[in-house]
């Protein structure tokens, strides 16, 4: 399916500048004004190295470097190919658009710790980028436990007892899945296989070759169940409860953790397992693909459920990304064409949106202090800048046109519809009208009703503009997104052909 591997230790230079930054943010710990530009720096520089590696990539070669032996089938191994791209874009360019957000919300709310705060938000990126160019489940492990373990003090920012008990679930959800789950996984792998590389250029054969499938098939299912169980960051439920009790942080915070690095590792670590760990030939060949999207699609359906009960907006907020990040697993585990591109493109396309709807929960927190989705009557007239993003996020989570929502939905319902799972279709039409049910009244409040007899409504405005720039945006990329979707498609199709 590609024309080559490139071995070159360029794949290595968006690693280094987001390993170097955190050094250099807390250097510059004592001036808040360069701590922030080098945060918007190591963002713009981490970018550009990702996207130098674009043009090679789209003409179907891999990057691909070891730094490293660890013992043999063992190695710290960087590549870069569509599936890698679509992550390490978004984490870096969604970066720069996050430090600005930052230094509007951390400086009107007069926050405590804040280098602590932007040097464990870079090292969360470092994370992400590491994840996104992982070769082999080793290096894949490491960064997704760098990701955890630096999230934690942004969870448990606050430092008050609401914030260390929803941290404590975090982490123990995550490390837990992980140390139980997810190692194992890879230790019978590497039993299995006597390596930890995956299979690269072709969507179709996975690291497991026929005879080892033929001859040990319950081994490898019960490797695949691991690997599933072990990514609690695809918040896949029962494993789902961490990711609402987190948002007990910093909005800023929940904006990175649904929308930049933590549940986007989570479920490209599925979509890289599934594609370039056991194949799609692997997956028909063990009845493996449609269970894992029946999983998924229960969990669409009852996260949209429950989300339509919670008046916090965060919390609601929270829950449909659980619901959201189904659509990913549940299109790549259909394994048809359409589904799998779908599944993948969800991946951008949900993070821009998604971030949208958290800067915008901050924003209005920040200027009226208010969380309850029942006290926002009238709200929009005040904030119609912030309003109208949400209301552009809010489409593309529905999936409506012309916002970017629309179209990885589109490409994920055919798919349903191709691989003839009529019930997986049916529980994409009813997440799609719960969507709409829980999204469409906060619009209609913020922008129909009368406002609630309140004292302050009349002193409420606009966020600072450090906060609503980069929400408009991102919203409005969202729209760029579903207008022109080959943006990203391009990557998600040279990796994606059967």
């Amino acid at each position: 399916m590609t024309t080559g591997i490139i071995e070159s230790a360029r794949v290595l230079l968006p690693i280094a500048i987001t390993l170097v930054a955190p050094l250099f943010i807390w250097l510059c710990r004592n001036d808040q004004n360069k701590r922030e530009g080098v945060s918007f720096a190591a963002g713009g520089l981490t970018f550009i190295s990702v996207l130098t590696l674009a043009p090679q990539v789209l003409a179907g070669n891999i990057w691909k470097y070891t730094l490293f032996d660890i013992m043999p089938g063992i190695t710290v191994t960087f590549c870069a190919d569509g599936l890698s791209l679509i992550f390490g874009l978004v984490a870096s360019f969604l970066w720069m658009f996050a430090t600005s957000y930052n230094i509007g919300y951390m400086r009107s709310l007069n926050e405590h710790a804040q280098t602590r705060y932007y040097v464990c938000f870079a090292v969360a990126i470092f994370g992400a980028e590491g994840v996104a160019l992982s070769a082999n489940v080793f290096t894949l492990y490491l960064f997704y436990e760098v990701i955890t373990v630096f999230t934690y003090p942004l969870v448990a920012h606050h430092q008050d007892e609401t914030s260390f008990t929803g941290a404590r679930k975090y982490i123990v959800y995550l490390m837990g899945t992980s140390k139980l789950f997810l190692l194992p996984a890879m230790v019978m792998t590497y039993v299995l296989l006597g390596t930890l590389d995956f299979h690269l250029g072709d969507v179709a054969k996975g690291m497991f070759p026929p005879d080892v499938v033929a001859a040990h098939p319950l081994a490898v299912t019960i490797t695949y169940v691991l690997y599933i169980a072990g990514i609690g960051k695809a918040a896949l439920m029962p494993f789902h409860n961490w990711l609402p009790s987190a948002m007990v942080a910093p909005t800023p915070v929940s904006a990175l953790l649904h929308a930049v690095a933590v549940v986007k590792a989570g479920v490209f670590c599925v979509c890289r397992i599934i594609l370039s760990g056991f194949g799609v030939d692997v997956m028909h060949q063990l009845g493996l693909g449609i269970p894992t999207a029946a999983v998924a699609a229960f969990t669409l359906t009852v996260a949209s459920f429950i989300a339509l009960t919670k008046d916090d907006l965060k919390a609601r907020l929270a829950y449909s990304t659980v619901a959201q990040l189904s659509y990913v697993v549940c299109g790549v585990a259909l394994l048809t064409p359409m589904a799998v591109q779908g599944g993948m493109a969800h991946i951008a396309h949900h993070a821009f949106s998604k971030i949208t709807l958290f800067f915008a929960a901050g924003a209005i927190y920040v200027a009226t202090h208010l969380k309850q989705i029942s006290k926002m009557d009238g709200l929009g007239r005040k904030m119609p800048w912030t309003f109208g993003a949400f209301a552009i996020a809010s489409l593309s989570m529905i999936g409506m046109p012309p916002v970017c929502g629309f179209v990885s939905k589109w490409y994920i319902v055919n798919g349903a519809l191709q691989a003839g799972q009529i019930i997986i279709f049916l529980a994409f039409m009813l997440s799609t009208a719960l969507n709409a049910g829980y999204f469409l009244p906060v619009i209609y409040r913020a922008f129909f009703k009368e406002p609630l007899p309140d004292p302050h409504f009349h002193h409420f405005k606009e966020a600072p503009l450090t906060m609503v720039i980069p929400l408009c945006t991102t919203g409005a990329i969202s729209v760029i997104l579903g207008l022109y979707p080959a943006l990203f498609m391009d990557f998600v199709r040279i990796f994606g052909k059967f």
